[in-house]
């Protein structure tokens, strides 16, 4: 692994903090399903092969990686943020609360927070935001891809529940496939009906 990726584990370990976590969040820009938080806490140095940004992996790089991190971090949690509370609250808010959840699910608890561009105000910890942490900062790549994991696969869950829409595939992102689903079958249960980017996609 690369050893700059620990860079900012080292500034948190420098500033006296033992249980530093990486925390992330995926399915802020979908249509459909729930907003979901990771945090991560890893040794520093601690070997996962392949370990990259969750957008830059293959699916079955991502579930390959989330076993390794899960049976290698000191504490991994995820936390969703349902689609009905996104829809209520906002994408802000529901971000806030699904990457304070997910700390706060931490089976040790955090006393430092590497955080993906945007600070945690929900957990009153001290915490650094870095930018493109999910692509420099080990800690937040790996609660980047447990995250994008466990989002993923309630996805799949709801393609069950729901079937026609695609959510398997699309995982609830705008693409062609799945707006032309929204045109022929109308809005699924679990759709964000009331978040501007969908309203707009339905009054055309």
């Amino acid at each position: 692994m690369r050893p700059k990726l620990w860079r900012y584990e080292r500034m948190a370990g420098a500033m006296g903090y033992t249980v530093v976590a990486g925390v992330d969040e995926v399915g802020m820009g979908p249509l459909a399903g729930p907003v979901v938080g990771g945090a991560v806490v890893l040794e520093i140095g601690t070997r996962i092969p392949g370990l990259d940004d969750s957008k830059l992996l293959t699916a079955e790089e991502r579930e390959r990686l989330d076993r390794i991190i899960r049976r290698r971090a000191l504490a991994v949690s995820v936390c969703a943020v349902d689609h009905a509370q996104v829809d209520r609250l906002g994408l802000i808010r529901a971000r806030h609360l699904a990457t304070a959840g997910a700390v706060a699910g931490l089976t040790i608890p955090a006393e430092y927070l590497l955080v993906d561009a945007w600070d945690v105000p929900e957990a009153p910890l001290p915490q650094m935001a870095v930018v493109r942490g999910d692509r420099i900062c080990a800690s937040i790549m790996a609660a980047s891809i447990v995250a994008k994991v466990a989002r993923d696969q309630t996805m799949i869950e709801y393609d069950r529940l729901y079937p026609g829409y695609g959510f398997a595939w699309h995982k609830g992102y705008a693409t062609p496939a799945h707006r032309a689903a929204i045109r022929r079958l109308g809005p699924s249960p679990i759709h964000r009906t009331s978040w501007a980017p969908f309203r707009g996609f339905a009054a055309n």
